[in-house]
């Protein structure tokens, strides 16, 4: 049964239809890709990145990694910012707010110098922009004085972020590179300098594959490669923690926060709320399977919502952060022992050989009966098992075991792995 709720959500004080943006990447590069997104449900768009360059290509661009038959875990991408003139996105922009004024646009945009960065604040202002993407995190520009180079230089952060500020009076958003080893020190240096708002994560340096044929990475290009951007649902995680990071960071408190990095379903829009994000910002996932993904988006963010018994979207947000703890406050009193369910083992031994090779010989092999169980006395608790077993809810946590001398109390576990 379709359920419907008010997704809506304020980011920067300007009103959302929903938190699901297209992020500035070639799935947002001209009016009518744009269109297209927004007649299909998308929220709002962070336009493919407009600078006073010009970017000149290179063919092939893209490469991806794979496993076990599932395409795109990983995506790499060559591309730059627009190879479009500045001029034709500003006005492929002015065109979206007009056409459709209920629709969110968020011009992103990249500068090499201070003069670059308040020329691109003036004319993202005149377009109608409802606010501006600072990118300065793209790692496959052909200049140092652009993309990650800069976000990983505080000063340089700082210094845009006060040169595109001074010129307008739309919200600023820093877009952060993950290339960098603390994301907080950057942020900070761009809300300094007069940003709002932090985007995260662009796209981690990568190489994904090797050729052997020309002995060098992927995509080959006239048989040379080169290190850039890697994106898609194997980001996710490292996305997932930076935003964490600047959510909790004192010194940001109260800015808002835009995920990005592996979203492809609601479950994913889902996590990056609950770990501080406003809204989220989409490509890979466009790539692979086209603008339609928001509807599932919609939909599943609806039931949740509706089981939940919430009806203000924005409630989901940071929710889950006061249970994300320091690895020293843990409690690290008992064990959790898995139980397997018997019935549903299927006899294919993984559970053993991984508990043998990888972990602490806990578990015993019957290989008449093809049936595995697990020494409570050898067992530390460490659930390799249960992340390894091919069969949903055959191994699950079991009895908890308190260390010697150790206080028992309640213990709040997951029983539901589906």
């Amino acid at each position: 049964m379709a359920v419907k709720k008010d997704l809506s959500i304020e980011y920067l004080g300007v009103m959302c239809e929903n938190p699901f943006f297209l992020s500035s990447s070639p799935v947002a590069g001209n009016y009518d890709m744009v269109a297209k997104a927004f007649e299909t449900g998308w929220g709002g768009v962070f336009f493919k990145t407009i600078g006073i360059f010009v970017a000149d290509e290179c063919s092939p661009r893209f490469d991806q990694n794979n496993k076990a038959g599932v395409p795109w875990i990983g995506f790499k991408n060559m591309e730059q910012i627009s190879d479009k003139p500045t001029e034709q996105n500003f006005e492929f922009i002015y065109r979206l707010k007009k056409d459709y004024p209920d629709k969110v646009v968020v011009a992103s945009v990249m500068g090499s110098n201070e003069d670059e960065w308040r020329e691109l604040g003036k004319m993202a202002e005149q377009a109608g922009a409802d606010m501006i993407e600072c990118n300065f995190s793209c790692p496959q520009m052909t200049s140092h004085e652009m993309g990650s180079d800069v976000g990983t230089n505080l000063e340089l952060v700082e210094k845009y972020s006060r040169a595109i500020s001074s010129v307008t009076k739309l919200p600023v958003i820093a877009k952060m590179t993950p290339n960098i080893t603390v994301m907080e020190p950057a942020a900070i240096a761009a809300i300094k300098g007069g940003a709002k708002g932090i985007s995260a994560i662009n796209t981690v340096k990568s190489i994904t594959n090797l050729d052997y044929e020309n002995l060098t990475a992927m995509p080959v290009v006239d048989g040379k490669s080169s290190i850039s951007g890697y994106s898609g649902t194997a980001v996710k995680p490292i996305g997932l923690r930076f935003i964490a990071n600047l959510a909790s960071c004192p010194d940001l408190k109260g800015i808002p926060l835009s995920g990005i990095g592996g979203i492809e379903t609601w479950n994913d829009c889902l996590d990056y709320m609950l770990v501080g994000a406003r809204n989220v910002q989409v490509t890979t996932a466009v790539m692979q399977y086209g603008y339609e993904i928001v509807k599932d988006m919609i939909n599943g963010m609806s039931h949740f919502m509706d089981e939940r018994g919430i009806d203000d979207i924005s409630e989901l947000v940071g929710l889950a952060l006061p249970n994300i703890v320091p690895a020293e406050d843990l409690n690290r009193d008992f064990k959790v022992i898995p139980k397997i369910d018997q019935k549903k083992c299927v006899g294919c031994g993984r559970c053993y050989v991984s508990c043998y090779d990888a972990a602490h010989q806990a578990i015993d092999w019957d290989s008449k009966k093809r049936k595995p169980s697990i020494d409570d006395e050898k067992c530390v608790g460490c659930h390799l098992c249960l992340n390894v077993c091919p069969v949903k809810d055959c191994i699950l946590p079991g009895e908890i075991k308190w260390k010697e001398g150790r206080k028992q109390k309640e213990v709040k576990i997951k029983e539901n792995y589906l």
